[in-house]
């Protein structure tokens, strides 16, 4: 009885040991500069809106839809994604579209993700690209060629033990030049929170360093909202009469270049 109490009792030991080297294994396996790169990239894609954020505060916030999906693959392996924002009772209408190019930092800079926002040579082509089927999409090479002008360039870095944040970062100081509104340059923030909620920031200054356009109280939150959350939580708070909205939006967002 004796030696069989210590067989097993060496057995439960030998297999403890085993499980314990293969959960440090797993806990200290390094992430590496492309793994941060995708889970950014997978972060960004998919639908979400800033309902919650105009529900709070519909004064300075619009509930927009930000809709996201992989566009294109770059030689170096970096990922082309199309984002296009819009109000979310005419998704079908974007105000804004653009071309985020996902990759790791450079290694000579102190960050882990770069995303880069570009302009699209013909908006019309992509309208509602990602709502479509694929093959109604613009292919793989033919977006590559509508890649337009750079517009900015933020650098992520993962966020410190204890915040509500995964990845976050901004523009570097200066901005990027920016005529819109009576802009001379730009810059732009993004977190990247779990449960795919994002944060961004977008703002605009003139040569006197006051803000022209953008958000002036704080971030646009983006979640993303099941169906069934917009049943009779909005009704005319994100469509007021377009001659008011105009106004409004300068002071809340950056429409369509």
């Amino acid at each position: 009885m004796g030696t069989g109490s210590r067989a097993r009792g060496l057995v439960v030991k030998t297999l403890l040991l085993i499980g314990g080297a293969v959960l440090l294994k797993r806990l200290t396996k390094s992430t590496t500069r492309w793994d941060h790169a995708r889970i950014v990239g997978n972060s960004l894609t998919g639908q979400k809106f800033s309902m919650e954020q105009a529900s709070r505060a519909p004064d300075n916030y619009f509930n927009f839809r930000m809709l996201t999906c992989p566009a294109a693959e770059i030689v170096d392996g970096s990922k082309a994604l199309y984002c296009e924002q819009a109000f979310w009772r005419t998704p079908h209408k974007p105000f804004r579209q653009r071309f985020n190019m996902v990759k790791p930092c450079p290694k000579e800079l102190k960050c882990d993700v770069e995303v880069s926002s570009y302009a699209i040579r013909d908006v019309e082509e992509y309208k509602n690209f990602c709502d479509r089927p694929k093959d109604q999409r613009p292919l793989p090479e033919e977006v590559l060629g509508d890649i337009g002008e750079h517009l900015t360039t933020i650098h992520l870095k993962r966020c410190e033990r204890g915040k509500r944040c995964l990845y976050e970062g901004s523009t570097p100081p200066g901005g990027f030049p920016n005529s819109w509104n009576g802009a001379t340059y730009c810059t732009s923030e993004l977190a990247i929170l779990k449960n795919n909620e994002i944060h961004t920031w977008d703002r605009g200054y003139d040569e006197d360093g006051n803000q022209v356009w953008g958000a002036k109280e704080g971030p646009y939150e983006f979640k993303p909202v099941p169906a069934s959350s917009f049943n009779d939580t909005f009704s005319p708070l994100d469509c007021p009469p377009w001659q008011s909205m105009e106004k409004r939006i300068q002071g809340s967002f950056i429409l369509q270049d």
